[in-house]
C-alpha cells in the first residue's frame, strides 16, 4: 500500500521569536543604576573618610584649655597634672570616661565631671572627699572621711583642720585595711556632734575598736567615756552634768560607761580611793 503524505499541521509548528527589545533595555537599566548607586555610596564615603580626617586634624578642636572647678585642698597643678596627656588630642574623639578615672584614681577626689565646651575647652569639676577625722593607723596618722577611705597622710599642710583622732580604725594586726562598721560608728558620733559644736569640739579622741561601742575622751579630761552605739549626745550631756560630783566621790577614774538608761558604771582608775560601783544617773 502507498504511503499517504498527511499534510503538516500548521499549529504545530515552532515560531521562531526574537528577543524582546523592551526586556534587555530593562536589564540595562538596571544595572545602570545599580553602578550608578555604587558610584555615589563610593563617593560620600570618601567623602565623609576625608571628612573625619579633616576635623580629627583639624587644630581649632585640639583641646588646647582645661578649666578646674571644685577643688579646695586638691591644687589644680595636682588635678592638670592627672589630666597629663589630654591637650592636643581631638575634643570630638577624647574619651571622657577614661579621663574620669583618672581623675578618681586621687584619694582626695570622691566625683569628678568633664564636659565639652566646644571649639576647644575641657571643663573639669571635681568633689573632694571630707576629712571626718584624723586616724590613727598603726603609727601614722591619715585624713580619713565618712566612709574610712584613706584621703591623705596627716601632716603640717592640714594643721587648720579640727578633728577628733579615731583609734581603732584597723582590725589589730592589718593596719592596711579600714574596718567599714567601726568608721561608720565613728562618723555616727562625729555626725550628731557635729549638730552641737559646743559639746563637739570638747571632744579630742574617739575609740571604735568596738564597733558597738565608742569610747571618747574630752579635752583635758583623762575619763573613758563608754557611749555604745547611739544616743551620743545626750550621753554625753549627763557625764557633764554629773562630773563634778562623780569625782567627789572618785578621785581618779579610769572609765564612766553611760550605755544604760538609768545608771552609769564608773571604774575607778588604779591607785584611787575606792567608791561604790554604781552611782545614780540624772538627766
Amino acid at each position: 500500500m502507498p504511503p499517504v503524505a498527511a499534510p503538516a499541521d500548521k499549529r504545530f509548528r515552532r515560531s521562531h521569536v526574537k528577543p524582546s527589545g523592551k526586556r534587555v533595555s530593562s536589564r540595562l537599566r538596571h544595572a545602570w543604576l545599580a553602578a550608578r548607586t555604587v558610584a555615589f555610596l563610593a563617593v560620600v564615603a570618601y567623602a565623609g573618610y576625608r571628612g573625619l580626617a579633616l576635623v580629627s586634624n583639624a587644630q581649632t578642636l585640639q583641646v588646647g584649655h582645661i578649666i578646674v572647678t571644685g577643688n579646695q585642698r586638691l591644687a589644680s597643678g595636682d588635678v592638670l597634672a592627672l589630666l597629663d596627656g589630654l591637650r592636643g588630642q581631638n575634643i570630638l574623639a577624647v574619651d571622657l570616661v577614661e579621663w574620669q578615672d583618672r581623675l578618681l584614681s586621687s584619694p582626695w577626689v570622691e566625683e569628678a565631671t568633664l564636659r565639652r565646651v566646644f571649639p576647644a575647652t575641657l571643663e573639669v569639676r571635681v568633689h573632694e572627699r571630707t576629712p571626718m577625722a584624723i586616724g590613727r593607723i598603726g603609727s601614722a596618722l591619715y585624713l580619713v572621711d565618712s566612709h574610712g577611705a584613706v584621703v591623705d597622710e596627716y601632716g603640717p599642710a592640714y594643721a587648720d583642720l579640727d578633728l577628733p583622732i579615731v583609734d581603732g580604725l584597723a582590725p589589730k594586726g592589718d593596719a592596711q585595711r579600714l574596718d567599714e562598721s567601726r568608721a561608720a560608728l565613728a562618723a555616727r558620733v562625729i555626725a550628731d556632734l557635729g549638730a552641737h559644736p559646743d559639746l563637739g569640739t570638747k571632744v579630742s579622741q574617739i575609740d571604735v575598736s568596738d564597733p558597738h561601742d565608742a569610747v571618747v575622751m574630752l579635752d583635758g579630761d583623762t575619763t573613758l567615756l563608754r557611749l555604745g552605739e547611739s544616743d551620743f549626745v545626750e550621753r554625753l550631756q549627763q557625764y557633764l552634768e554629773l562630773g563634778d560630783a562623780l569625782r567627789e566621790r572618785v578621785s581618779s577614774i579610769d572609765y564612766v560607761d553611760l550605755r544604760f538608761s538609768e545608771r552609769l558604771y564608773v571604774r575607778p582608775a588604779k591607785g584611787s580611793a575606792k567608791a561604790p560601783a554604781t552611782a545614780q544617773a540624772r538627766r
